[in-house]
């Protein structure tokens, strides 16, 4: 990157008011004698080339770059709360395996807390090398500032090449927080993760809307940060055997002190959870009539699962935005989902596309919908769902 600087000493009126005109973004302001650029600028750098020498572009000067050789080691940040470990901390588990065989590093996982007891051995069932922990009970409860401490702690002593955290309500806290303090670059909610053989953590993820999928690399800072949502990944079968070793941390007491308190906690109601439904009965436009809404929660009950919709039918107040599917809603694996009347916007498939099995019944051949379904039906949903829900009943259809 780079900045625009105005070479003052060149300007005149005429040639101000001109460069004025040249900005096609209205960024440039000529008043009281004194030419500007505000932040409606997009670097297009028209000034530049039209503007006679009044403004001109200088490269920021690189960092020196990292000795990547002093970083090694994948490591997955282990989310927990009340002595419960988030079932996204295994699925990066997996995912750090097959990134460190790329370029034969361990795979670490840190945890910070308090009295976790036989969680942190149930771990060591991952393919973990080491499990670092940090035991204290000033952690006992998640608050900022000591778990930032403890986490840049680890940073400092242990040096690991790359850091994927769960995309939680902890996780989306502590992630950019470490990152920032590292001064180190942070990709959050990647769907897809590659590693290179020199160690940079290629991290892929929708952009611009879902209209691209952007592949994202630090090359010059260490470690590298992502978040990575609960479901993208699939959880490994633990090992019969535990490998690995259990290193325990600490951190001095005066960087454990907070100015936060925790009074109690209050747990919420039970609701649904889209995200851990194996079957999953999907509404878009096409099929957001009221009767077609009652078909597909009675053909959601046959088969033992729950009805969820795309951004639409959030957005009417149809659904509830805990049913929405998508980058901006929930992201699901199940083993069966049927989508009724879904074009497949790129936002709604990132959230839906690891499922089991996708079925998706759609009037348009040419939907979107179906470059990521597994069987594909072109139809009207009015007369095909009626005719499913009959054939469950009758113990005719093998859905």
């Amino acid at each position: 990157m780079g900045n625009l600087v105005i070479n003052h000493n060149l300007v005149t009126e005429d040639k101000a008011q001109a460069l004025v005109k040249i900005c096609p973004f209205g960024a440039i302001s000529y008043e009281g004698g004194k030419l500007d650029i505000s932040s409606a600028c997009k670097m297009c750098k028209m000034c530049v080339k039209k503007g006679e020498g009044l403004v001109s572009y200088e490269e920021d000067e690189v960092k020196a770059k990292v000795d990547k050789d002093l970083w090694k080691g994948v490591c997955v940040y282990v989310d927990h709360l009340a002595g419960k470990i988030h079932r996204v901390t295994y699925e990066l588990l997996g995912k750090a395996n097959e990134l460190a065989k790329v370029t034969g590093h361990p795979v670490y996982a840190l945890v910070i807390g308090s009295d976790l007891g036989d969680s942190i051995n149930k771990l060591l069932h991952y393919g973990v090398d080491k499990v670092f922990v940090y035991d204290d009970p000033e952690l006992k409860d998640f608050r900022i500032e000591p778990y930032t401490e403890a986490f840049c702690d680890f940073i400092e002593k242990v040096k690991p090449s790359s850091i994927l955290i769960g995309a939680t309500n902890i996780g989306r806290q502590l992630a950019p927080r470490v990152a920032a303090r590292r001064r180190a670059g942070l990709t959050a909610d990647c769907t897809v993760l590659e590693m290179k053989e020199n160690t940079d953590l290629v991290q892929i993820r929708p952009a611009f809307g879902g209209n691209i999928m952007a592949q994202i690399i630090s090359p010059d800072t260490r470690p590298q940060f992502c978040t990575v949502r609960y479901k993208v990944f699939s959880e490994p079968a633990p090992t019969e055997e535990a490998r690995g070793e259990i290193v325990k941390l600490t951190v001095s007491a005066d960087k454990l002190k907070s100015a936060i308190k925790v009074l109690s906690y209050t747990d919420k109601p039970k609701d649904i959870d889209i995200s851990e439904s194996d079957v999953i009965v999907a509404v878009g436009r096409g099929a957001m009539s009221e009767g077609m809404r009652e078909m597909a929660k009675e053909l959601a009950d046959l088969l033992g699962g729950v009805v969820a919709c795309t951004r639409p039918l959030v957005e009417e107040n149809i659904f509830d935005a805990k049913r929405q599917i998508g980058l901006s809603g929930r992201t699901v694996k199940p083993k069966f989902i049927i989508c009724l009347g879904i074009s497949g916007a790129v936002q709604f498939a990132a959230g839906m596309k690891s499922s089991d099995c996708i079925v998706a019944i759609n009037t348009d051949k040419n939907a979107p919908i179906f470059d990521v379904a597994h069987y594909a039906i072109v139809g009207d949903v009015n007369e095909i769902v009626p005719q499913l829900i009959s054939s469950i009943k009758e113990g005719q259809g093998d859905v």
